[in-house]
């Protein structure tokens, strides 16, 4: 520790006298860490800017934890390529004694800490990686996470999947309005989100309150989480500016989008897209340039022997290890969710909406005509 100290100047006064940072406590074992305090006036912006000495000495999968003065080095002696296994029963201890409003499931860090935040500060998820990173598994994490957890009058769930691959096992599940295959499909379903956004709009006002949560339960709206895989795919122009209106505004609606592509694209995270991103979980990524363009700098170095690992971009940017869930499993899960008619949530005023609109020509008024 003292020589890393002295290699990256992490020090006060001189070498002939120097005062480094004192170490109070070290613990060893698979995980190793050690808990020192940096001394008054030494810059801790120098301890994250000179990190790499750490790295040299301890390895590459040292980490860093802490802020201002007091700070942790964690330092593993073997790779994260163990899977972690998908149990809902210890994620609903942690959900229920953290209280959150609608809890997103990231995964585990070196230090078996589990990591989930809530979605009502963070509204919108953008997730990327190559087939076979991770990226579809975090997706049945947090999905079926959701629909275990809450019932389907708390719960909807709106899914795009364009390369049809995804989603079809969520197909009859209550809490799910629809699944669409289309832009076509997508149509009424993005009506009906443009209605919400206006019902709720109205209620916020009625009530003089910021967000959905705070509505008197009678007429409180269930939250909505509007998961669209391979977005990329979508190529007109007027369902983009619909989608990007939707997760701008849908905040304070309790209304949330997931967003998930392999690789992410300055043609479509164009700088509007990104402005209402809140988080980001990078997957292996092709190149560096894709990990820039998705904010998660080292993507790119993730080892293809270690599904599962990716970055994410909350606040800082940490790697940690996604839970594992294939479709096998999800299917066992969502049996007994769906239900006998193999029908959706129950029916609403906003659904009658939506019907009318089947019938007139409202929908070429609001959206355009779609390329088919």
């Amino acid at each position: 520790m003292v020589k890393a100290f002295k290699s990256g100047q992490l020090y006060l006064g001189d070498l002939e006298r120097p005062i480094f940072p004192k170490i109070h406590g070290v613990v060893i074992g698979k995980t190793t860490t050690v808990t020192f305090t940096l001394p008054n006036g030494l810059d801790p912006k120098l301890l994250k800017k000179n990190f790499y000495v750490f790295q040299q000495e301890f390895g590459k999968k040292a980490q860093l934890d802490g802020k201002i003065k007091k700070f942790t080095l964690i330092i593993n002696d073997k790779s994260q390529k163990e899977i972690l296994t998908y149990n809902f029963e210890h994620l609903k201890e942690i959900i229920q004694k953290e209280n959150y409003t609608l809890p997103i499931i990231c995964g585990q860090d070196r230090n078996k800490k589990l990591h989930i935040y809530d979605a009502k500060n963070n509204p919108n998820l953008l997730i990327f990686g190559q087939p076979g990173s991770g990226k579809s598994s975090i997706l049945h994490v947090i999905l079926s996470t959701l629909i275990q957890y809450f019932p389907p009058e708390e719960l909807q769930l709106v899914l795009a999947d364009f390369k049809m691959s995804e989603f079809g096992v969520y197909e009859g599940v209550e809490h799910v309005r629809g699944v669409c295959y289309t832009t076509k499909d997508l149509k009424p379903q993005l009506a009906y989100l443009a209605n919400e956004l206006t019902l709720r709009g109205q209620l916020l006002k009625k009530y003089r309150v910021r967000h959905m949560s705070k509505v008197p339960k009678n007429e409180r709206r269930p939250a909505i989480v509007f998961a669209l895989d391979e977005f990329v795919m979508i190529r007109d122009k007027e369902i983009m500016a619909e989608i990007l209106q939707i997760a701008s505004l849908g905040r304070a609606y309790a209304i949330y989008v997931i967003l998930s592509m392999q690789r992410p694209s300055h043609k479509i995270l164009d700088s509007d897209i990104r402005g209402v991103i809140s988080v980001r979980m990078g997957f292996r990524t092709v190149d560096l340039r894709n990990a820039l363009m998705g904010e998660t700098p080292g993507s790119e170095k993730i080892n293809k022997d270690s599904p599962g690992t990716f970055l994410l971009n909350l606040d800082e940017l940490r790697e940690l290890q996604a839970p594992y869930l294939n479709e096998d499993e999800v299917e066992k899960i969502l049996e007994p969710y769906k239900s006998i008619r193999g029908g959706n949530a129950k029916e609403t005023p906003s659904m009658h909406f939506e019907k009318e609109l089947e019938t007139t020509e409202i929908q070429e008024n609001i959206f355009g005509v779609l390329d088919e």
